[in-house]
């Protein structure tokens, strides 16, 4: 439903409006009404307005996300608590305890891994040293003649490319054959040589490397364990102690000390009911011929049946995508939001209605809207009464409610 609201602040001129003059079936023209209104200067407001409840913007239903028994419970119903305050506290022996030993299980995990690496470092070092010891003087002598009999086939590779007749060709080709069957000679011998000097004590000490590696990897996996294991029992320990998530009040308290909490698993034992009274929100329904015009962000102006001295402003903060259908009207819900003053005495559940301000003038001038007409022109006019006489004046008009226009 639109509503309007019109300050008249002064008078800006001694204009007056015409109303309409008709023909008299009798021939003539007859004045049939005439009204005289002032055209004043003031505020112009539209808007949609919808009812509905008063609603908390933010609730939290507080629960320990581990089992054990309430040893403190530190608030009372009515209470204000500001956030990070701690509102209760499960007995934690028990969770203490473990998290001592997770913390002692992670420092002898890290021994382990300490202890792995150096396991590590001195079996490469003893594998390069059986290494050292078995390389004779031979695998060097053949080594070069390697290199000897590549640097035989270089040359008589370029001999052959240079080759300036058929005889040179072929003594070339027969040279290249000879060469390339003495280099595959002389790498066979040292392929040979080199595989042949592992020994049975290097073969050892490579197994011995390979162990070390694997065990170094074994530490690794359980100081991770270790690590996810002390970070669970901190959590736990953290867990049993219930904080403020923000500043609110105290709606209910719903276990007592010595009270046994089971584990959460599916569903966790509510404690503590917090509800933050400094913001509240009202849901209107909107009819769908106006919720085009509501936006998000838009003023809202909020009256309580209850507190009808109490003035409450606010803010668009969503529309409902979905629809609601009620007796073949399509409705979408609007949620407004807004500040609650102190010692307003506003409360959950309360009727209010929300006036969301589509448009506003401040300080404009209005008329009638049925005192706003069109020339044969299609031109916008009103009807000035200026020496006694009538005079149309052309206008540009604003914002309309349907009752006022903006001139």
């Amino acid at each position: 439903m639109r509503i309007k609201l019109i300050t008249i602040v002064s008078l800006l001129l001694c204009l007056t409006l015409a109303g309409s003059v008709a023909c008299s079936p009798f021939g003539g023209e007859e004045e049939v009404e005439q009204q005289l209104v002032e055209v004043v200067r003031g505020d112009l407001v539209i808007s949609v307005s919808g009812s509905g409840y008063i609603e908390v913007s933010k609730e939290a239903n507080l629960a320990f996300d581990v089992g054990g028994r309430i040893d403190k419970i530190y608030v009372d119903e009515g209470d204000s608590v500001s956030q990070g305050d701690v509102l209760a506290k499960l007995e934690t022996d028990a969770l203490e305890l473990a998290l001592t030993q997770a913390q002692v299980a992670l420092t002898k995990a890290e021994v382990a891994v300490t202890s792995a690496n150096v396991t590590l470092r001195t079996a490469k070092h003893s594998l390069e040293e059986a290494r050292d010891i078995y390389t004779w003087p031979e695998i060097k002598e053949m080594q070069e003649d390697v290199d000897e009999a590549k640097a035989y086939v270089d040359y008589v590779s370029t001999n052959l490319a240079e080759a300036s007749t058929a005889a040179k060709e072929a003594m070339w080709t027969s040279a290249l054959a000879y060469a390339q069957a003495r280099l595959a000679a002389a790498e066979a011998k040292l392929d040979a040589r080199i595989n042949s000097y592992d020994t049975e004590e290097v073969a050892i000490k490579k197994m011995e490397v390979e162990l070390a590696k694997q065990s170094l990897q074994l530490a690794q996996q359980s100081l991770k364990q270790a690590q996810q294991s002390l970070q669970q029992a901190q959590r736990n320990l953290d867990e049993a102690t219930l904080t403020a998530p923000f500043d609110g009040v105290v709606a209910a308290v719903h276990a007592k000390e010595g009270d046994v909490i089971p584990s959460p698993t599916m569903a966790p034992t509510i404690i503590i009911n917090l509800i933050d009274f400094t913001t509240m929100e009202l849901t209107v329904e909107v009819d769908e011929l106006d919720i085009p015009e509501v936006k998000p962000g838009q003023r809202t102006v909020i009256s309580v049946d209850a507190l009808p001295d109490v003035n409450l402003e606010g803010e668009v903060v969503s529309i409902s995508p979905l629809p609601k259908k009620e007796a073949g009207l399509v409705l979408y819900e609007v949620k407004t939001s807004f500040a609650v003053p102190e010692g307003s005495g506003l409360r959950v559940g309360m009727s209010a209605t929300a006036d969301i301000i589509i448009d506003e003038r401040s300080n404009v001038l209005l008329v009638p809207s049925r005192a706003v007409e069109q020339d044969s022109e299609g031109n916008t006019i009103v009807r000035v009464v200026l020496d006694e006489q009538v005079e149309e004046r052309p206008v540009v008009t604003g914002i309309s409610d349907g009752y006022d226009t903006e001139i």
